[in-house]
């Protein structure tokens, strides 16, 4: 009850046993939670067909309709903190994220950190096997981000993250509004207002091989018109105060909330 891996899913029948082995191949004692919005494609039926194998182990949420992704994951926070786990992991279900990677966020987390992301656009960080266009979105986002907030994160739209629960319990999850790539932006960069130590640390994003990407218009705004929300929010002394749950008293080391520095590689 130490890990988990939190994997959102939507018509991932072609990922989502796949990747859910290749978790548990790692026999690094990850725990893995799918959050399914109903999936057309029978996904959840797939997970349900394997629980017995992983008993105790593999465990599924499913929401009625499509919520969206942010909302999967503030439903999968809420659960892991509620079964006590400590290193609470985000990942996609199409491989773009590398399973082997996982316990280089945890140990970046065990060394200090307390949210550690897997970043694209740190030194030993890179993409594979992306149209020219998703570049141009996802490294120009993440600049008008670092431009806009001031925000110290070079990968602030990265969806591979592990979060100390201390971060989660700290943070007012129902103040986290958006769905898509603003909502992992405004995820850090609460993280961030809240003196939390952010750390990246380089991976290899490789563009999904199978299904469809969830990647569309509607997506792309709501990131540029959230990361100026965000920002305008945060210019009252009562965002802060908004940001902070019941539990934000409470820090790791000494029991009471502090403000602590960023450091990032």
């Amino acid at each position: 009850m130490d890990k988990i891996v939190i994997i959102p899913t939507y018509n991932e029948r072609e990922n989502v046993i796949a990747i859910i082995e290749a978790v548990f191949q790692l026999q690094q004692d990850f725990h893995v939670l799918v959050i399914d919005d109903s999936s057309p494609d029978g996904t959840a039926d797939l997970v349900k067909n394997i629980q017995p194998s992983y008993r105790g182990k593999l465990f599924l949420e499913e929401r009625k309709g499509k919520l969206g992704l942010g909302t999967a994951y503030i439903h999968g926070f809420r659960w892991a903190l509620e079964k006590g786990y400590q290193f609470i992991c985000e990942m996609d279900a199409d491989f773009s994220h590398n399973p082997k990677d996982l316990q280089r966020l945890v140990d970046a987390c065990i060394k200090g950190a307390d949210v550690a992301v897997g970043s694209r656009y740190v030194k030993g960080g890179k993409v594979e096997n992306w149209p020219w266009d998703r570049h141009v979105y996802s490294r120009g986002g993440s600049i008008y981000t670092r431009l806009i907030t001031w925000i110290p994160v070079k990968d602030a739209t990265a969806g591979f993250v592990c979060y100390q629960r201390q971060v989660l319990e700290a943070i007012n999850l129902d103040q986290i509004k958006f769905i898509g790539y603003a909502f992992q932006i405004e995820m850090k960069f609460a993280a961030w207002k809240l003196g939390f130590r952010i750390v990246e640390v380089p991976i290899t994003f490789i563009d999904r091989k199978l299904g469809v990407s969830k990647m569309n218009k509607g997506i792309i705004k709501e990131g540029v018109l959230g990361v100026l929300t965000i920002q305008w929010n945060s210019l009252f002394k009562s965002y802060r105060n908004k940001l902070k749950s019941a539990a934000s008293t409470v820090n790791t080391a000494s029991g009471e909330y502090s403000e602590k520095a960023f450091t990032g590689i």
